[in-house]
């Protein structure tokens, strides 16, 4: 392959079968065995030169101080979270934003716990509309009976309205949350009472875990705190019964 070796031609100099079969020529891609061949037949490369070695299969380019590959990526395959993606020309990678998840571990500039972040689970509506309308969080119950749970009423304004004897009660199943409040409001004719049962009620100085207490006369309210476990406290106009 070295032949007569490397010759730089001048504009219209004619080009003889014997220089072409003779002449290392830059104008073409020249093929080796491999690397080892390639330095034997070309000594001193010059920038720009083009080969391609069998024995790899690759393309190489000299730079000026050494043989660079052409690169040897074949193709380009969308991974997690990607779509698109080729095997040759420009190629597009796209992100799916509908399988992007960011675990809050990996959240380094937040002071919010995993915990914290995962209470926005539940919301099933712009968390500002919530807070703009608080009124969302007040409820009319006209029956005569009801059971106060975490999932239905933490958090609540309840407004009873029957006209007869209504009893609403707290059990162990309850389960509000410490902290977590319930407002009543006993706007019926029909006398309200508060009972318990398998939860302790204290109010003015009467711990009960299966009595009841009775809110005032009609238009009276009391608020429903719990401060532990199936334990509350009833703060209003009452009277243990």
């Amino acid at each position: 392959m070295s032949g007569l070796g490397r010759k730089v031609f001048t504009a219209g100099e004619v080009l003889a079968a014997a220089d072409v079969n003779g002449y290392l020529m830059d104008q073409t891609v020249m093929v080796f065995a491999d690397a080892t061949a390639r330095t034997a037949a070309i000594a001193a490369p010059s920038e720009g030169m083009a080969s391609y070695l069998i024995d790899t299969s690759s393309f190489e380019i000299y730079n000026g101080s050494a043989w660079a590959g052409g690169g040897d990526i074949t193709s380009v395959v969308a991974g997690t979270a990607l779509t698109g993606g080729g095997t040759g020309g420009d190629v597009t990678l796209n992100v799916d934003l509908s399988a992007v998840t960011i675990p809050a571990s990996q959240i380094s500039d937040l002071t919010a716990t995993a915990a914290e972040l995962n209470y926005t689970d539940g919301v099933t509506s712009a968390i500002q509309t919530q807070i703009d309308n608080p009124l969302a969080s007040f409820i009319t119950d006209a029956t005569t009976a009801r059971n106060i749970t975490a999932a239905a009423d933490s958090g609540k304004t309840i407004q009873f309205t029957s006209g007869s004897a209504t009893i609403v009660t707290v059990n162990g199943s309850s389960d509000l949350a410490v902290g977590a409040r319930v407002d009543i409001i006993a706007d019926g004719a029909g006398e309200l009472t508060v009972a318990a049962s398998g939860a302790t009620i204290k109010a003015a100085e009467v711990s009960t875990t299966s009595g009841s207490f009775t809110i005032g006369a009609q238009y009276s309210a009391a608020t429903l705190l719990c401060v532990a476990t199936d334990e509350y406290r009833l703060i209003g106009n009452i009277t243990a019964v």
